[in-house]
């Protein structure tokens, strides 16, 4: 596969993601307006199922990847062994495509809900908790994606990755963006899922620290992880049949 391909890909597949987070955030706001329960566990269940059908769509193209954190560890893991994994030119077009389609995501969704295209969302996320909360839910979904591909189980990931984050909307205090791209598409659409642009870049650091702290915990527990860095988060880049 082309980079062009694959970073299409990449970018197509983000703004989905992200359309799903929001759109369902609106649908769940406008059908339980007075339930926020509710309202939490339908853009939850929405958002689980779209991230595990969109892992089986563009995984075989680019490895379904849609999140730079993921990227990024996958860069180190191919730069340590040279066995595959991204290179430097090719993360840097991976990040970009994610960031575009995480804008668009949100256009999207605003536009299938009659809202302005872009409205800044004013809804401050901020505090110890919430970063602790993303640096936890970065980790645990990093360190999924590494031991699925390092133990040889990547066909199991549209369901993991997509129960994983799922269930952490739930555990932890800032519904687990666990995603940069996502975490910047959503601070377009003034809705439920947003994020006002002065919360970002707190969460992108925090998300980059518990990608960090997962590469060293998958270096310590998985010695040969590099070796598999081709499978993130599923193998990709291979000679598909068409039929």
């Amino acid at each position: 596969m082309s980079l062009a391909r694959r970073a299409s890909a990449e970018l197509a597949g983000t703004a989905l993601l992200v359309a799903a987070v929001v759109g369902s955030g609106i649908a769940a706001a406008r059908l339980s307006p007075h339930d926020a329960g509710l309202q939490l566990l339908q853009n939850a269940v929405a958002t689980a199922l779209a991230l595990g059908a969109l892992i089986l769509t563009f995984g075989p193209v680019s490895g379904a990847h849609l999140n730079p954190v993921v990227s990024a560890v996958d860069w180190w893991l191919g730069r340590r062994a040279s066995t595959g994994g991204l290179t430097g030119s090719e993360l840097a077009a991976y990040v970009a495509a994610q960031c575009a389609g995480g804008v668009l995501g949100a256009v999207l969704a605003n536009a299938m809900f009659d809202l302005p295209a872009v409205t800044w969302a004013t809804t401050a996320r901020a505090g110890g908790h919430l970063w602790l909360a993303e640096v936890t839910a970065t980790a645990g979904l990093v360190l999924l994606v590494v031991t699925l591909a390092r133990t040889g189980r990547t066909g199991a990931a549209p369901a993991a990755i997509g129960a994983y984050i799922g269930a952490a909307y739930w555990w932890t205090s800032s519904t687990s963006f666990a995603n940069p791209a996502v975490t910047f598409g959503r601070m377009f659409s003034d809705t439920f899922a947003g994020i006002a642009p002065g919360s970002v870049p707190a969460f992108v650091a925090a998300q980059a620290a518990g990608g960090l702290l997962a590469l060293a915990a998958a270096t310590w527990w998985y010695p040969h992880a590099a070796r598999d860095s081709a499978d993130v988060v599923v193998p990709h880049d291979q000679e598909v049949t068409y039929r």
